[in-house]
């Protein structure tokens, strides 16, 4: 059974870093691509950051310059380093793997999520 699970939420102040790690039961290079989503209360999940398995990343243009996705593939683990963090950064963040068959079955598996506060 596919698990992810992530790590690394806190509370930190504006300004301030953090990094979150997700841990995957299975090695990650079955997921292309994995990525961050986050979702704040009343809103829907958004991307944040993706990576796929030949290292190309993608963001969203709200944390572009301030976060940083990689992969440690002899791990199984996706990073998300959040620099110069933001209040409006504030919600739940989600590691999802997208994992495709050769016949083209699709499926998603998403963590538990963590919770980042960003106050004073």
């Amino acid at each position: 059974q596919v698990q992810l699970v992530e790590s690394g939420g806190g509370l930190v102040q504006p300004g301030e870093s953090l990094r979150l790690s997700c841990a995957a039961s299975v090695s990650i290079l079955r997921f292309n691509p994995m990525g961050w989503y986050r979702q704040a209360p009343g809103k829907e999940r958004e991307l944040v950051a993706t990576i796929r398995t030949v290292g190309q990343t993608n963001y969203a243009d709200s944390v572009k310059g301030r976060f940083t996705i990689s992969r440690d593939n002899d791990k199984n683990t996706v990073l998300l380093q959040m620099n110069s963090l933001k209040a409006e950064d504030t919600t739940v963040y989600y590691c999802k793997g997208l994992s495709i068959t050769t016949d083209g079955y699709v499926s998603e598996y998403w963590g538990q999520g963590t919770q980042i506060t960003v106050a004073t």
